[in-house]
């Protein structure tokens, strides 16, 4: 009597990653997601699972400094790719800009979408396209908040924005 084999494990791909400045040489089977990635395999909980087809951004992560939403992401696309999560940004002793004016403005409630508000913030920025509230809020608008907090969010990411601006002025008088 013979049995049945074992079933065969998916196929893999070897991926290089650089995730918030640790670098993983990882086997992944091509249908993994990065956010299935960060969460699962490597353990990083701060991005958030939310809609799981790019529609609310709480998944949203920073690869090569450009903000995604790595629900949307294949893992294996992004081969010596630098990726950034909430957890590269900062560290509870030293919290990034972002993070300290999202406690300060009261910008985050429940905190659920705040990770994906955070580095899509910081991918805005960096951006540099943003010049006004108005343009803040469109350039945010796919970071979806069920509690409502995006007038705290917006001043928080204005106070953020003008802090960067002082310092530009203050390095362009000396």
């Amino acid at each position: 009597m013979s049995l049945d084999p074992a079933p065969t494990p998916f196929p893999t791909v070897p991926v290089t990653l650089t995730v918030n400045g640790h670098r993983h040489q990882l086997d992944v089977p091509p249908f993994v997601t990065l956010l299935d990635l960060l969460r699962g395999r490597l353990e990083l909980n701060g991005t958030k699972k939310g809609c799981d087809h790019g529609q609310c951004g709480a998944c949203t992560v920073l690869v090569d400094g450009v903000r995604i939403n790595s629900c949307l992401k294949l893992a294996v696309s992004l081969d010596d790719c630098e990726i950034t999560t909430i957890e590269g940004l900062g560290t509870p002793d030293n919290l990034h800009p972002l993070q300290k004016a999202f406690v300060e403005r009261d910008a985050y409630q429940c905190g659920y979408c705040t990770p994906g508000q955070i580095c899509s913030a910081a991918g805005m920025i960096s951006e540099g396209h943003a010049k006004t509230r108005e343009e803040i809020r469109e350039l945010m608008s796919g970071n979806l908040c069920r509690c409502g907090a995006y007038t705290n969010i917006v001043d928080a990411i204005e106070d953020v924005m003008g802090a960067d601006q002082h310092a530009v002025h203050r390095e362009a008088a000396e």
